[in-house]
């Protein structure tokens, strides 16, 4: 069985950002957050200690994956959703959350665990690959128009 010291380096190790927060109250408050996080965020632990996570949506509460965050977050089960959050800073980063539920034998109550993953340099990417494609859709339609006014002129 892996001890409390070595489970606490093993978090602290992770390159993902790693929050704890208490399942019970209508805010599901945080208690914990990795070293990982605080550097993702700019927010330390004292920062955001016992206040919910909408704090990294700023303003832009608008995203479709909030929803099943939510639904996730009501019923106590788990969900894997990409949106934008905020740094500290103000600026955004797309943030790939995996949320889980994680029940304690011991006393009963329950914490949800949210484990985040920056991965904005691939939806950057995938936004790209997407403007291109649309852009060679317009070309090739144009080409395609040119080509029949051409085909039409001929005798």
């Amino acid at each position: 069985m892996i001890n409390a010291k070595l489970m606490q380096i093993v978090i602290n190790a992770s390159n993902d950002g790693i929050v704890v927060a208490e399942r019970e109250g209508k805010d599901k408050p945080l208690i914990y957050v990795n070293p990982a996080f605080e550097r993702l965020t700019g927010y330390s632990l004292d920062d955001i200690l016992y206040q919910d996570c909408r704090f990294l949506q700023s303003g832009d509460r608008d995203q479709p994956a909030l929803m099943a965050i939510r639904e996730a977050l009501d019923s106590g089960g788990a969900c894997r959703e990409i949106l934008r959050n905020y740094r500290q800073d103000g600026t955004h980063f797309w943030n790939e959350l995996s949320l889980s539920t994680v029940y304690n034998q011991a006393d009963g109550q329950t914490y949800f665990v949210g484990v985040q993953k920056d991965v904005t340099v691939q939806v950057k990417a995938q936004q790209r690959i997407a403007q291109l494609e649309a852009q060679v859709a317009q070309l090739t339609a144009e080409l395609d128009a040119l080509s029949a006014t051409s085909g039409s002129n001929k005798l």
